[in-house]
């Protein structure tokens, strides 16, 4: 039992230390620009250094046609030179890129689920966004429209 709390404890310690150089070679040019973006705000910084955390890039089927599509989490990057340049209290911009379109959501988090037929984008957001205040729960659940290539959500 100790054991499993130990390697519990290891799990969830933070990834400060762990940000690292991924090969990019084979990203999309559409999410290339993100980080390369990225790369030049953490630069004008005070010359800062990005790098990726482990969970920057996720390959996972958000559309549901059985093929991985691309994610882009800035709550993975790292600059050298400022701790929090790429995430707020708001929470953090991840791109998702399914077929040619890149959509980008301020979240505090996000998952993918199966609902029937269905794949699920579902994202925390800031409370702010639900009528609430930073804590307050609020979260959005999209949808991929292939036909018209954009999410869908209820309002």
């Amino acid at each position: 039992m100790k054991t499993f709390i130990a390697w519990s404890v290891v799990a969830f310690l933070p990834l400060t230390g762990n940000a690292q150089n991924l090969d990019l070679t084979g990203l999309p040019a559409a999410l290339a620009e993100k980080v390369t973006m990225a790369r030049k705000t953490c630069a004008n910084f005070e010359n800062g250094k990005l790098a990726l955390e482990w969970g920057a890039v996720t390959r996972t089927d958000l559309d549901g046609d059985g093929h991985p599509d691309w994610v882009i989490d800035e709550s993975a990057y790292a600059c050298s030179t400022a701790a929090s340049l790429f995430c707020g209290t708001g929470g953090c911009i991840s791109h998702f890129l399914v077929d040619d379109t890149v959509s980008s959501f301020l979240n505090q988090g996000w998952t993918v689920l199966t609902f029937g037929q269905h794949r699920i984008l579902l994202t925390d957001e800031h409370g702010s966004k639900c009528g609430g205040v930073g804590p307050t729960p609020c979260f959005f659940a999209r949808t991929w429209d292939p036909e018209k290539n954009e999410w869908r959500t209820a309002k």
